[in-house]
This record gives structure tokens, C-alpha cells and sequence, in this order.
């Protein structure tokens, strides 16, 4: 059954922490290629989600030798990143990796919009997975707890994203 419209299903979903779901893997992925874009604005947060996505694609058996991070300055520049990677036919997901922590200004909403519709418009555009791990959190407190801790690492969720679409590619 599908809870994700099911509104007796709101305390379960507070629980949800898809960093200690099973990990899932499949075969061929030590051949897979990834790339992990990663925003140096709150570097703090930002080198955490990308521990737990290197930690995750090795756990399900990537090869350390196909995963390569790249920085890049903001989280407004992954989308053009994450496209100029994705247009790369040896890569075979792209990862993107950032903070935007809500302000005082509505310089929050356009960052997050359009950094949200930038990757989706890159992974549609090239057929491949190009993942969100962009948090947008209220508060420093808040991006902290999803990069490493009370809410899990979403880095590790992003790299699961990675692997399922992947696997999901090869049904095809």
C-alpha cells in the first residue's frame, strides 16, 4: 500500500529514515560509474552527506575506483555541473550533494527551486539518474541532523537513489 497520500500514516512517516532501509544492490554495479557534486556552502553539512554517499556505494559494491567527488561553489551551480557530467556516456549517475538553510529572505525559495528543477531537467534530459540530495532545512540544527544525525544521513539516501534507479535502468 502506498502511504505517501495516506494521512493516518503521519506518524510513520516521521519516522521515515531511508539510511536504515536494507541497501540494495545488483549485479554489474563494481562497474558502475558515479560522480558525487558536492556544494563547498556549509561545508560542514555538505562533507558529511557526501561521507555517507561514498560509505552506501561502496557498502553495495561499487568500486572506489568509479566514484569520484567533485566540489563545486554553491548549490545553485549543480544543475550546470551535474549536466556537463551527465552528457558523459562512461557516467552512469551523477549525485548532487547541498545545503540551502532557510533566511530571513525569499533568496531560499529561488535557490531551492531552482536548483530542484535544474537536476530534474538534467536527469531527463540525459536518461540517467541525477540525484537530489539537496537539503532545505529550516535551521543549521536541522541540516545537521539529516547529514550524520538523529534523522540519518540523506546522503546515504541519495546513493540509494542512485543504486535503485540503476538497477530499476536494467530491467529495460
Amino acid at each position: 500500500m502506498n502511504t505517501d497520500s495516506n494521512p493516518s500514516s503521519a506518524a510513520s512517516f516521521e519516522k521515515q529514515n531511508l539510511s536504515a532501509h536494507a541497501l540494495h544492490t545488483f549485479v554489474g554495479i563494481e562497474k558502475m560509474r558515479f560522480v558525487i557534486l558536492v556544494s563547498e556552502w556549509n561545508a560542514e553539512v555538505t562533507h558529511a552527506l557526501e561521507s555517507g554517499t561514498i560509505a552506501t556505494l561502496l557498502a553495495a559494491g561499487a568500486s572506489r575506483d568509479n566514484i569520484v567527488s567533485h566540489p563545486v561553489p554553491g548549490s545553485y551551480e549543480l544543475p550546470l555541473a551535474a549536466q556537463w557530467f551527465a552528457q558523459k556516456a562512461e557516467v552512469n549517475a551523477v549525485i548532487c550533494l547541498g545545503c540551502v538553510i532557510q533566511g530571513e529572505t525569499r533568496h531560499f525559495d529561488f535557490i531551492s527551486q531552482a536548483v530542484a528543477d535544474g537536476i530534474m531537467k538534467v536527469s531527463l534530459e540525459n536518461n540517467k539518474p541525477v540525484v537530489f540530495g539537496v537539503l532545505t532545512p529550516n535551521t543549521p540544527q536541522q541540516a545537521l541532523d539529516r547529514a550524520g544525525g538523529k534523522h540519518g544521513n540523506k546522503g546515504d539516501e541519495a546513493a540509494h537513489a542512485a543504486i535503485k534507479m540503476l538497477a530499476l535502468q536494467q530491467l529495460l
